[in-house]
């Protein structure tokens, strides 16, 4: 309802009633709150029944953290530097700028899994704000590199008319490493330190890049770490990302090649997702066992997880696609 309408509305309202018995004013009163309500851009009873971008931040760090600690497996880097991260950006209730992270390592360890439970939780599994989570896949929607330039356009205008409509909106980028050189650099311009662009605040939003590029960087440091019989925990976060920052500026099979995101220090955090060992592949299939609805079988766990770790060659330390294929294997024992 726009307000003039609704200052109209509330004038006339008294004169409409005097007309009625007391019980039809009620009722008519009543009506009219609820078409209030459910006219109003975010009024607690559009959020309730029907959609809305809820303001108010909803994402309980406890409960996520619990979800993480249960569900993701081998990533304790990873997890402590992602609750770090939303910790900080909803500490503040106008942040100066997006939330930008950055992940990075193996298929099937997880980056993925873990944008999709930052989902769930920032919008409490509501399935009609669902909306306000926005996926780009490079190979979905942005596959011919002879129109980089449209992309650019469309994503800017996609961007921009989002955080509008909701300002914590939640953008995840898929196939980083595949994203054509330079597109990713026309959203510049949103994740800055500005109070408003063109009257639209873009500091509520969220920004998830996910990106096998630096993968090959990560297991590098982790066998190191094997090998000199270091403890995996023991890897210190801000020397892979720091390190992560300089290896995808530099890949040209990275999205980042060169990108003015790494230049203007506008990724806030880079997160190191480690390659997967055979215990925590057994933790996967043991997960897999129970999502499918079959008795947690320890022989066919370590079938499974012993025929997925692959590398090195030597040792097999790691398995190579980490816990992607763990849900196909299940279904075929």
């Amino acid at each position: 309802m726009k307000p003039m309408n609704a200052a109209v509305f509330f004038i006339l309202a008294p004169t409409l009633t005097a007309a009625l018995d007391p019980l039809s004013t009620s009722v008519f009163m009543g009506g009219a709150a609820v078409a209030w309500q459910l006219l109003s851009p975010h009024s607690w009873l559009k959020c309730s029944l029907l959609e809305c971008c809820n303001m108010k931040d909803t994402l309980n760090l406890s409960v996520i953290k619990m979800d993480l600690d249960r569900k993701v497996f081998g990533q304790h880097l990873a997890i402590q530097i992602v609750l770090r991260a939303l910790s900080a950006n909803m500490h503040f209730k106008r942040p100066r700028k997006p939330l930008v992270m950055s992940f990075h390592g193996w298929t099937g360890t997880g980056k993925t899994f873990v944008s999709s439970i930052i989902a769930e939780n920032l919008y409490q599994l509501h399935i009609p704000r669902r909306r306000f989570v926005h996926h780009f896949s490079t190979v979905l929607h942005f596959p011919h590199l002879s129109h980089v330039h449209l992309y650019k356009e469309q994503l800017q205008n996609w961007i921009r008319g989002n955080v509008s409509a909701c300002p914590r909106s939640l953008f995840i980028f898929s196939e980083m490493d595949q994203m054509p050189h330079g597109l990713i650099d026309s959203i510049v311009p949103f994740l800055g330190y500005h109070e408003e662009m063109d009257g639209v605040y873009y500091g509520k939003a969220i920004f998830i890049f996910l990106n096998n590029a630096g993968g090959e960087k990560v297991t590098e440091i982790a066998l190191d770490y094997w090998r000199r019989e270091k403890r995996r925990d023991d890897i210190p976060a801000k020397k892979l990302q720091s390190l992560l920052s300089e290896e995808i500026f530099r890949n040209t099979d990275s999205g980042f090649f060169r990108s003015q995101l790494i230049q203007k220090n506008l990724i806030d955090y880079f997160v190191p997702f480690l390659p997967l060992e055979y215990k925590h592949v057994r933790e996967c299939v043991r997960q897999e066992l129970r999502v499918q609805g079959h008795r947690e079988d320890e022989d066919l766990i370590t079938e499974i997880a012993l025929a997925m770790s692959d590398y090195p060659r030597e040792e097999r330390l790691y398995s190579s696609k980490g816990c992607k294929t763990v849900a196909s294997r299940v279904s075929l024992s």
